[in-house]
């Protein structure tokens, strides 16, 4: 590491409870990781597109908060970053108290209004709350933070971003593992579900680590990518995100989920990102805090869109198009993996992702074995905002009838039954087809004062996650050995497939409900990408 790169943390926090980050002098070569080097966000910011989160609301829950001027002393400049609210825990922010610089540049990073350093959804609605010293809390009162979030713009929050962590040492049960049923595990994954929220979890780095809440099942974690050749391709080292083998298997045990379980969702650029201090200076920082707001913020720019389609009664889109499972299941459908060709067999992809080293998504168990849907390292791929603009739009489309090469659909499965959807092109030889199905883990809360509201000194139930499979079968095949490709993971909560067709044809997509464990009716989300002939 070179002699001017520092570990920042914050000082007053007590366990590490707020991702480490490197923090380096910006560069005059600095690529912006919204732009074509990055997310591609930059492309829906301008027409025709016009999508800069206009309306749609978002979280941030951290230990900290963003200082706002004339509120807060620390903030001696006016920061382009507008909160629509700022909170301590469950109320009104107290000035000049729980500012942090870490919260404000990963607030900057989804809303910031800078010309030379706008955020990724610029116009959209960020409340953010502090959770406040460890010394002063812990899991229950950071579950009551996000809760609060939630429940802002009348209910209405699409997405909450959670750049911070518990370490496990800081857990109350005996013997604590990264198995789901920490408290605030337990609280994202009731909460996603009760207010129809996306949590983006910042994924874990660093000898001790802020594992908690990364076990969670409804949420979306994210490693981080660094570049290379000036684009971010690459998994980048400091990311905990590797199979526990080798001389570090006792740390990566208690650092990644129990089990066979995979911890990240997706990556997203997170290596040298150019934000403003609190002094108003320009900086750089590193970590997986700055990867999970590009990807909070992306669902802004796709809930404009969605919200978009709605008010104008487009044809083929409905409320479920504010599904959070569908906003998990379009990001990670469309991620990169593969740079494309020219002849659109690797559906477009701009480029290759690499892992810490050097594997591709082609050389990785994920792609071999059917029972694992995600890398160790970059779950699905590459977050790519505009890709995931071209997953989304073509709206939603129900397995009554046949489907579009392109599509996302919000439905429910039966136990002991299946849902068909017969795409109505046939699929190109040797073309690779995206599949992605998601959907929840039964979380109930154990209300003591039945007021449908979580508080302190009360617990959640773990209900389990009922077990789906997905399928890419010839359309008159109904025996799913004979499917083309598959993903029937027994543990995870998302299934996923990228596989080739091995010649070309007509074929169906199967989302098949194989072991009921808790309710007989499943939601779940399903998006697709296929290549027609």
């Amino acid at each position: 590491m070179a002699h001017w790169q520092i570990i920042h943390k914050l000082g007053w926090i007590i366990g590490g409870l707020s991702a480490a980050y490197i923090v380096t002098p910006v560069l005059a070569s600095s690529i912006s990781s919204i732009g074509e080097a990055g997310i591609e966000a930059r492309k829906l910011h301008n027409p025709p597109y016009n999508l800069i989160g206009r309306k749609i609301a978002i979280g941030q829950v951290e230990i900290g908060r963003p200082g706002v001027f004339g509120f807060d002393k620390a903030v001696s400049w006016n920061p382009p970053t507008p909160l629509e609210r700022a909170f301590y825990r469950d109320g009104p922010a107290k000035s000049n108290t729980n500012v942090d610089a870490h919260a404000a540049m990963v607030a900057g990073v989804m809303v910031s209004r800078d010309k030379s350093l706008p955020g990724v959804a610029p116009a959209a609605r960020l409340y953010s709350t502090a959770v406040g010293s460890p010394a002063k809390g812990g899991q229950p009162e950071e579950c009551l933070s996000a809760q609060y979030v939630t429940l802002q713009n009348g209910g209405d929050v699409r997405a909450i971003n959670f750049s911070f962590g518990e370490p496990l040492e800081r857990d109350t049960r005996p013997d604590a593992l990264l198995d789901g049923n920490a408290l605030l595990t337990q609280c994202i994954d009731w909460l996603s579900t009760i207010h129809n929220t996306l949590f983006v979890i910042a994924g874990n780095q660093g000898d001790g680590g802020i594992p908690i809440p990364t076990d969670n099942y409804n949420g979306v974690n994210t490693a981080y990518s660094t570049k290379r050749q000036g684009v971010f391709t690459k998994v980048d080292f400091p990311n905990l995100s590797a199979a526990p083998v080798g001389i570090g298997r006792r740390l990566i045990e208690r650092e990644i989920n129990v089990g066979d379980r995979r911890s990240i969702s997706i990556i997203a650029p997170g290596s040298k990102i150019a934000a403003y201090n609190l002094d108003g200076k320009k900086t750089e920082v590193s970590g997986t805090s700055f990867a999970a707001p590009h990807i909070t913020a992306t669902v802004a720019l796709l809930q404009e869109f969605g919200d978009r389609q709605l008010h104008s009664k487009q044809k083929n889109w409905t409320i479920d198009s504010r599904r959070h499972e569908v906003m998990k299941a379009v990001l990670l459908n469309s991620a990169e993996k593969i740079q494309d060709n020219g002849d659109g067999l690797h559906l477009g992809m701009s480029r290759t992702i690499l892992s810490k080293d050097n594997r591709t998504w082609l050389d990785s168990d994920a792609f071999k074995d059917p029972k694992i849907p995600l890398d160790y390292q970059m779950g699905t791929g590459q977050l790519n905002a505009f890709r995931a603009y071209q997953q989304f739009s073509p709206g939603q489309w129900r397995s009554t009838a046949a489907v579009q090469p392109i599509g996302w659909d919000y439905a429910k499965v039966e136990a002991s039954s299946f849902k068909d959807y017969v795409l109505d092109k046939p699929v190109k030889e040797k073309s690779f087809v995206s599949l992605t199905l998601a959907w929840n883990r039964l979380v109930e809360l154990q209300d003591k004062n039945n007021n449908n509201a979580f508080d302190v000194g009360e617990s959640f139930r773990d209900r389990g996650l009922n077990h789906l499979d997905l399928y890419l079968m010839p359309v008159d095949e109904n025996d799913t050995s004979k499917s083309v490709c598959s993903s029937i993971s027994e543990v995870d909560s998302v299934q996923h497939i990228f596989c080739p067709v091995p010649k070309a044809g007509r074929y169906k997509i199967r989302v098949q409900y194989r072991k009921q464990v808790n309710e007989s009716s499943q939601s779940y989300a399903l998006a697709w990408w296929t290549v027609p002939r």
